[in-house]
């Protein structure tokens, strides 16, 4: 079964970091991401750009679309990269998210994901 593993951290922080925390912190991430691959269950992920890029769109009911520049919600922890895994089970989703270096900064939101029928 395919997961999502959303991370969440507070973005400032990248920012106030030295160049030898930077290094280790990306380092961190990068090896999370081989031993996902090694481990044959990594599907995708990336990281996101920062908040201030986000553009929000929505529709209300009588069809008119809003653009916002960007993001919706004002929270302490932005969603700032995705890992997507396919492991058998929601115990195995979890033991990987715990080993994520988001989960010692911020938060992993584990989510199955649904699938999509080919046709309606």
């Amino acid at each position: 079964m395919e997961y999502i593993f959303q991370l969440y951290a507070d973005e400032s922080r990248w920012a106030k970091l030295s160049a030898e925390e930077s290094e280790r912190t990306h380092g961190a991430y990068m090896a999370y991401a081989t031993a996902l691959r090694e481990a044959g269950i990594f599907v995708g992920g990336d990281r996101l750009e920062p908040t201030s890029t986000a553009t929000t769109v929505r529709v209300t009911a009588d069809g008119k679309t809003t653009v916002l520049d960007g993001p919706y919600a004002d929270t302490k922890e932005q969603l700032g990269g995705f890992f997507i895994v396919d492991v058998p089970d929601l115990d195995a989703a979890i033991a990987w998210a715990a080993r994520c270096p988001a989960a010692s900064h911020g938060t992993v939101e584990v989510r199955p994901i649904g699938e999509v029928p080919a046709t309606v």
